[in-house]
């Protein structure tokens, strides 16, 4: 860009004229002028060009929110959540009731265990949106992480009674039951999910926990048995503390 503006400043002159004790001073005064040019006309240049660009860039910028919570998803689906919220943000600047935007920006904020925010974004798609299963599940877990577990009783209450098919409502309810020490509302609500998923390790090894909190440890290692067979790795400190209290290695 210097060398376009330097070949169309008016550098050349004609000295035949002047005497000769005049050359040094002319060609002095002509650098101070030519240097002064480019001191006044690169700032504006480049104003205009920067200028010009934003603007360009403002006008390119696409106008549609889907197109900014598709690639927030690709973004989120390759676990750059700073891009994703961004996108997510823009959708919502162009489209400010797109339930759809508030939801995946929740997600993208949980992700990054900013749960007061997601929580947020949840409540905001479920006062524009229908009443989705899926918002209140993870709502639910929001508020599970937060140890906020009346509220995710009820949000993982509210996702099953919509129609939420898969184990995950009822076996963080249950997760939640055992965190507020209503054991036989857990032990139920992991039943109710090993019997949508036999396979759940996971569902095993906290009814484990439930039974172990009753004092039925025959259960428990029973259900830890399962658990160990389907390859869950069970905690080694609550092992000690089975073993201690039944009286059993195993």
């Amino acid at each position: 860009m210097s060398r376009f503006l330097l070949s169309k400043l008016p550098v050349t002159v004609h000295l035949k004229s002047q005497p000769l004790d005049r050359l040094g001073f002319l060609i002095g005064a002509m650098r101070n002028t030519v240097n002064k040019s480019i001191g006044i006309i690169l700032p504006i240049v480049f104003f205009f060009l920067f200028s010009y660009a934003f603007a360009q860039q403002k006008q390119d910028e696409p106008k549609d929110a889907k197109f900014y919570i598709d690639r927030g998803i690709a973004y989120g689906e390759k676990d750059q959540y700073d891009q994703a919220i961004a996108d997510f943000t823009k959708a919502l600047e162009i489209d400010p009731k797109s339930a759809n935007a508030y939801y995946n920006r929740g997600i993208a904020y949980a992700k990054k265990r900013q749960h007061d925010q997601a929580i947020s974004d949840y409540t905001k798609a479920l006062g524009i949106g229908p009443k989705d299963a899926i918002i209140y599940y993870y709502r639910g877990i929001a508020y599970g992480e937060k140890d906020q577990f009346d509220q995710a009783v009820d949000d993982f209450t509210k996702a099953i009674a919509i129609g939420s098919k898969g184990p995950g409502a009822y076996y963080y309810r249950g997760i939640a039951y055992v965190n507020k020490g209503q054991f036989d509302w857990a032990i139920a609500d992991f039943e109710k999910a090993l019997e949508i998923d036999p396979k759940s390790a996971d569902a095993y090894y906290h009814r484990a926990t439930a039974y172990y909190f009753r004092k039925e440890f025959d259960k428990s290692w029973k259900d830890i048995k399962k658990a160990q067979d389907l390859g869950y790795k069970i905690p080694s400190k609550f092992l000690e503390n089975l073993r201690d209290a039944s009286g059993r290695k195993n």
